[in-house]
């Protein structure tokens, strides 16, 4: 049954095709976000409810072990281009999926990690990428929450996006009049004016009261650029 299912998938319909296990809240809304962005998607769980609940939403899912090597190699799981194990609580299914999927080659994998311990033992097994959802989405919500960003994405400790209301002490004033990348060592990117539109920002840029901006730069220059008036 398992042959005749995938087989389309092992054969190669282009090169988006990803393997989700683990279908909890984050499994979940990452696979289905990714079919409906044109991914194909194999969803892996082993509660029948959570398989049946995605039944007709994913391309494929099915329920499985993946701790066992044979199950792993029967769902052809070497030939995906991208594997998320997003498994949750059970970090020892978690370790040893992961480790089994590195051991077959292939696929590029995301690994979810559920604290620092889980994901220094990810890292130690050379996942090629170890993310924290919890941690990033708490540290993302505490920007918010502080009212001083609108919206903040984290890239690395050294560069973040954030969106605000343009600080006072720049507004009527040109970019590089105003000095914003010698003064705070970031970049404004892009500038909604009052008409709605967002523009891109040069030299020449003029901010209004009001105006979101979009500024890019470390962290803590960028916290700093948007709490300050």
């Amino acid at each position: 049954m398992a042959d005749h299912l995938f087989s389309r998938t092992r054969r190669g319909r282009g090169p988006d095709t990803v393997a989700v296990i683990g279908l909890g809240r984050f499994g979940s809304a990452l696979a289905t976000e990714l079919v409906r962005s044109g991914t194909e998607v194999l969803g892996i769980d082993t509660d029948e409810d959570i398989v049946q609940a995605h039944n007709g939403v994913l391309t494929h899912v099915v329920r499985a072990d993946s701790t066992r090597e044979a199950v792993l190699e029967q769902l052809g799981i070497a030939d995906f281009d991208r594997v998320v194990i997003a498994i949750g609580t059970d970090i020892q299914a978690s370790i040893l999926t992961t480790s089994l999927i590195k051991r077959m080659g292939g696929p590029t994998i995301w690994a979810k990690a559920i604290s620092a311990q889980h994901g220094l033992i990810l890292e130690q097994l050379a996942v090629d990428h170890v993310v924290f959802p919890e941690a990033d989405m708490g540290r993302r919500a505490a920007h918010l929450v502080r009212g001083s960003m609108l919206d903040y994405v984290e890239f690395d400790q050294d560069l973040v996006v954030a969106k605000t209301i343009v600080p006072e002490s720049i507004v009527g004033k040109r970019l590089d009049e105003a000095g914003v990348r010698r003064r705070f060592g970031v970049t404004i990117v892009k500038v909604k004016t009052a008409a709605g539109r967002w523009e891109p920002a040069g030299a020449d840029t003029v901010p209004q009261s009001g105006d979101t901006v979009i500024v890019i730069g470390p962290s803590d220059r960028t916290e700093g650029f948007c709490t300050q008036s």
